[in-house]
């Protein structure tokens, strides 16, 4: 999929549905990321630190927004992404990531060239509501 052709400010991305986090996820995230804090895999860790349980690294969220962009605009069109993290996604949370244009912006290239931009609005949430991460990227658009 990828952003149409003509995108107007309050356009959503469609949004990306993920399965609930599972626990072989975030075994195989910490392997893929590098990411071994054992919080996130041990549940006697876990439980040590004052968590019921072991939780999502962060930057999974972020890996998934990732997913959310590039199913609409090809990599090489993703400007900039900033994110916050507002809350731990615990294991069987269930993310749904989320766009939207909040601006459409002209920008000046070398040559005199002009590149169409789209700022968006990035959230993940999970079932229950909670908003795990709170961002914004600017993508070039077609």
């Amino acid at each position: 999929m990828t952003a149409p052709r003509h995108v107007e400010v309050g356009d959503d991305l469609p949004p990306l549905r993920l399965p609930p986090i599972s626990r072989t996820t975030l075994a195989l995230f910490a392997g893929g990321s590098g990411d071994h804090n054992p919080i996130h895999i041990d549940l006697d860790v876990a439980r040590s630190a004052g968590m019921d349980d072991v939780f999502a690294q962060g930057m999974l969220s972020m890996a998934y927004l990732g997913r959310l962009l590039t199913g609409w605009v090809p990599q090489e069109r993703i400007r900039s992404v900033q994110v916050r993290f507002r809350a731990i996604t615990p294991v069987h949370g269930q993310p749904t990531c989320t766009g939207r244009v909040t601006a459409i912006e002209h920008t000046d290239l070398p040559g005199g060239r002009v590149e169409r931009r789209a700022r968006l609005d990035l959230a993940v949430t999970l079932a229950d509501g909670t908003t795990t991460l709170q961002g914004d990227a600017v993508v070039a658009l077609p």
